[in-house]
């Protein structure tokens, strides 16, 4: 199958746990604190409002290559079936903008971008 062709929710939901599973490994080798403590740390990258924002500085740093601003683009526009319960739509469809990013990666098996990306993200 065509990447192009997958469904921008699909690749936003696996996307999700892409982007988690690599903060929290970003998290867990750069630190030695607890769990609780970890956990409190992610949210700063992890909610709708956090990752709205870290998508608009990757865009205004000019961090992310033309395909992926593409995806982007396409997944901004994407109408979700349900409504956010705890942000503005704007910031929903900016974080599902950039989960969508990271199910593309990771089926495109481009951990190394993957990285790349995420480093950007926690400096």
């Amino acid at each position: 199958m065509n990447l192009d062709e997958i469904n921008i929710g699909s690749l936003a939901y696996l996307g999700d746990s892409v982007y988690e599973v690599m903060i929290r490994k970003h998290l867990i080798l750069g630190s030695k604190e607890k769990s609780n403590i970890l956990q409190k740390k992610s949210l700063m990258y992890v909610s709708a409002v956090s990752q709205s924002n870290i998508l608009d500085k990757l865009l205004l740093k000019d961090a992310l290559k033309e395909e992926e601003k593409e995806l982007i683009k396409r997944a901004r526009n994407y109408t979700p079936k349900s409504k956010p319960r705890y942000t503005n739509i704007k910031d929903y469809k900016k974080a599902t903008a950039i989960e969508a990013l990271f199910g593309y990666l990771y089926l495109k098996d481009d951990i190394k971008r993957i990285e790349e990306i995420i480093n950007k993200i926690v400096g």
